[in-house]
């Protein structure tokens, strides 16, 4: 099994595993799965959990000296491990349930290579920390963020940490909101890597520091690589100085935005 994965680099180890997950996701799709409750409304199924299990066994095999936090399984691997991989295994679960096919894979090696894959577009969108680009059936291209579509993606899901001063609903309420873009809710992090690809003008969702976030941190490294500008919604850089986050696919967008999210708060 390590043999298979001898010569991967980082982002290869990262777009491997994200494929694994996603093979497992896209195969059990549609079944009656047992769910298991996270409490506050929030569960996992057993797509999760089996997608999880798939992305360990590759990052396991490919970098044995290495830690994993896990959606699901928490932080696993060696004490005291230098790196840590990020994985959400199913990020969308809700949707996923649901029978709508929109989630994402997420891995992440903290503070360097990334994944996302889509498991019913068959897309990976990935990097090294350097670059971005986006896999397709056998064919790469680089990441191109556009901010033509005028589509931005805007998180509504609970909890709101920031409330009152910033929840996302207000920004929809703006006025300059309406006459500039139009709101999408896809409710997976799967848009941060749109955002990378031109698909979304930008991304924003409450909450606190998000740079360790197994949800939100592969998203954030394929938008950094691609040239997005990336922060929180109170501006500063993503961390534990940040509040939440605005991915944008150029200063003009991100500047816009922020101006209206400094009137709502």
């Amino acid at each position: 099994m390590v043999d298979s994965y001898a010569g991967l680099d980082d982002a290869g180890v990262a777009a491997t595993a994200a494929r694994a997950g996603a093979d497992v996701v896209r195969s059990m799709y549609g079944r009656r799965l047992a769910r298991i409750d996270k409490g506050a409304g929030d569960f996992a199924t057993a797509a999760d959990v089996e997608a999880e299990k798939a992305i360990l066994g590759v990052v396991r095999a490919a970098r044995p000296e290495d830690a994993v936090l896990g959606e699901e399984g928490g932080r696993q691997g060696p004490a005291g491990a230098a790196r840590q991989w990020l994985v959400d295994p199913l990020c969308g679960t809700l949707n996923y349930a649901a029978g709508t096919p929109a989630v994402a894979v997420n891995v992440a090696l903290r503070d360097g290579a990334a994944a996302v894959a889509d498991p019913f577009g068959g897309e990976v969108f990935l990097t090294d920390g350097e670059t971005a680009r986006v896999r397709h059936d056998g064919a790469e291209a680089r990441l191109a963020p556009a901010s033509t579509t005028r589509l931005v993606e805007v998180n509504l899901d609970p909890p709101f940490p920031n409330a009152p001063g910033f929840r996302a609903v207000d920004l929809l309420a703006h006025p300059g909101f309406a006459e500039r873009f139009r709101p999408r809710v896809l409710s997976t992090t799967l848009a941060l890597a749109w955002v990378a690809a031109g698909r979304r003008a930008a991304y924003v969702t409450d909450g606190g520091d998000l740079s360790g976030s197994v949800h939100f941190a592969a998203g954030i490294a394929v938008c950094r690589a691609a040239g997005c500008v990336v922060t929180g919604i109170d501006g500063n850089p993503v961390g534990r100085a940040g509040r939440g986050l605005v991915a944008a696919a150029d200063a003009e967008t991100h500047d816009s935005l922020m101006s209206m999210i400094s009137r709502c708060t």
